[in-house]
């Protein structure tokens, strides 16, 4: 069943099509002519692009990326147009959950390189123009941490360090769990550590203990992390977990609060289980966020150079995430993630069916609660869920993309999705994911990553050009043979050549500065209107389905007459400068084009 807008929306009845109009501005657009515009600041229109460093390019032949193979690739960012890269995390790990679990928050990972090879990454971004954003992970470290060994120990300065307790012994006289928390990978969050003689919590896997950010020497030794980085010249950071970062204090007796049961599944053991009311959104950390972005405003006021900025990590509510932000007084974070083209559709987030009505609620979801002021963000993939072909199909891998580039603000690109990669089944065997190696081979796949992070194809050859070694950390997509960069750089009709046509028409002043409308007609036809006085007026029209249909559009974007295609994905079997008439035209099944006025 498709359920229509209503409220801001208006329903219109257009030739026998449900219509939606929404009109929604753009950032700090001017509805009166381009010299008036405000300047943007560099991250406000920047192309922001996630590197998993294990799978973007082995330098030494390990079958595992590393900082050298980034750094021979950054000029293949600049060419298709990325301004800023965010790295998952290279700190020292022992890989429990491949670098979220930090031994060490000050170093490099081994297999990654060294503060040398960090050294000139940065110096090579820097020639180029990019800029290289850090994954920060304050929730919790690794339990080889040297503070985690200390807390164990009792040592002063160190006992809080983390959020430990004793337990309860319960009526027959056996030691339980202070609450019935449960983990994100399976299984109960408190873990009794023997020589301490007390529980620890850990909300992600047993080997990542979580800091007690309750204590302000955590908070003062995590700004010192922060701080270290930016010395190293990072432009920023993407906060990871931000949600986890507090939980609920427990009573006079140590004893937590339990969480209520959610209903979603009858799986105890199944984080999903409950429902995360006293273990994820305390008050409190939307305070820390704000702390954080003081940081980096102090930084700059003292160091000068270009804007800092904070990308936020949020499953949360829509609410929550826009708090994020900042309030009246306090500046918050410049990017909460955008994830509602993740989570948007079905439970399993398979939304290959996904109607235009639905496409036109994610946009208005996020424009109507986005606080005035502050710039959108577009997030459609990441290294923690399925690849955007997969969740949304094959055939809409170009459609995607020229939606998330062509809305306004800022655009978030999880490596692969230029060249349209797809997810790999893993076998259990394969499988190395905690999230997935925390269940068992009947029910791993709901809650496996590892198809999503498989070795980027850089070219035909032996290992997709990723590695030259015999085998790779994750098996490679077959497909590599046709889906990899050499393949597409020399063919026209390609998804990387469209991702680089969206690129430079991202460089335009109406993609930077001006208005936004959008709505649909049916459950085919999505149509999005950019515009700006004394600019180009550019209109997106996309059939989300696959079947061919005629629409009219004027009265959903207000616009009317022919207009030229200056950009066709790879299904469009029309050509640069074809004219488009608004009042009558024919999209075939996922045909997606982006038109012009003259």
């Amino acid at each position: 069943m498709i359920k229509f807008l209503i409220g801001p929306a208006l329903g219109l009845l257009c030739m026998g099509h449900i219509v939606n109009l929404v009109m929604a501005c753009s950032g700090n657009g001017s509805s009166s002519d381009t010299s008036s515009v405000s300047p943007k600041d560099w991250w406000q229109t920047a192309q922001f692009y996630q590197i998993y460093p294990r799978s973007f390019k082995d330098s030494n032949g390990d079958g595992i990326g590393d900082l050298q193979g980034i750094k021979s690739k950054l000029s293949y960012l600049k060419e298709i147009g990325v301004d800023a890269t965010w790295l998952s995390p290279i700190y020292t790990s022992p890989m429990a959950d491949f670098g979220y679990d930090i031994a060490n928050f000050f170093d490099i990972q081994e297999e990654y390189g060294s503060l040398e090879d960090f050294d000139e990454l940065i110096a090579e971004a820097n020639k180029l123009g990019l800029k290289i954003i850090m994954d920060f992970v304050p929730n919790h470290s690794s339990d080889e941490n040297v503070w985690f060994q200390k807390s164990v120990n009792r040592e002063k300065g160190y006992e809080d360090y983390y959020v430990w307790s004793d337990g309860f012994v319960d009526e027959h006289g056996q030691r339980q769990p202070p609450s019935n928390w449960l983990q994100a990978f399976r299984g109960s969050a408190w873990k009794w550590n023997d020589q301490r003689q007390q529980y620890y919590l850990h909300q992600f896997a047993e080997k990542q203990p979580d800091l007690n950010y309750r204590n302000p020497d955590v908070v003062a030794q995590m700004k010192r992390v922060l701080t270290y980085w930016l010395d190293r010249g990072v432009a920023g950071f993407r906060i990871d977990a931000v949600p986890w970062m507090f939980e609920a204090l427990p009573d006079a007796t140590g004893r937590y609060p339990d969480e209520p049961l959610s209903g979603y599944t009858d799986d105890k053991e199944e984080s999903a289980y409950l429902l995360h009311i006293y273990t994820q959104d305390q008050p409190e950390t939307i305070d820390m966020v704000y702390q954080w972005h003081q940081l980096l405003e102090d930084y700059q006021r003292v160091h000068g150079g270009d804007t800092r900025v904070l990308m936020i990590e949020t499953w949360s509510s829509i609410g929550e995430v826009m708090k994020m932000f900042g309030n009246k007084t306090v500046q918050g974070a410049q990017i909460p993630f955008n994830f509602q083209f993740i989570v948007a559709g079905n439970d399993d987030q398979i939304n290959t069916d996904l109607p235009a009505p639905g496409f036109v609620k994610i946009i208005k979801k996020w424009m109507d609660n986005m606080p005035a002021g502050k710039t959108a963000n577009w997030v459609m993939g990441n290294h923690d869920k399925r690849r955007v072909g997969s969740r949304y199909g094959e055939n809409r891998i170009d459609l995607m993309n020229m939606l998330q580039m062509f809305l306004p603000g800022i655009s978030v690109t999880y490596m692969g999705e230029e060249i349209g990669m797809v997810d790999l089944d893993i076998s259990w065997e394969q499988s190395v994911d905690p999230a997935a190696c925390n269940s068992n081979p009947e029910i791993y796949e709901k809650f496996t990553r590892d198809p999503a992070r498989t070795p980027f194809q850089w070219g035909p050859g032996e290992n997709a050009d990723f590695s030259t070694n015999h085998s790779t950390w994750l098996p490679i997509n077959p497909n590599y043979l046709t889906v990899n960069v050499e393949t597409e750089k020399v063919n026209s009709k390609s998804h990387l050549n469209v991702y680089k046509a969206m690129s430079a028409l991202r460089q335009t002043k109406t993609l930077q500065y001006g208005k936004l409308q959008y709505g649909n007609v049916g459950d085919n036809i999505l149509a999005i209107k950019r515009y700006l006085p004394n600019e180009k007026t550019y209109i997106l029209l996309a059939n989300v389905l696959g079947d061919a249909k005629s629409a009219n559009v004027t009265d959903v974007i207000k616009a009317t007459g022919s207009y030229k295609t200056k950009i066709a994905n790879m299904i469009s079997t029309r050509k640069e400068g074809d004219l488009v008439s608004l009042d009558n035209f024919v999209l075939s099944g996922y045909e997606a084009i982006i038109v012009e006025t003259d």
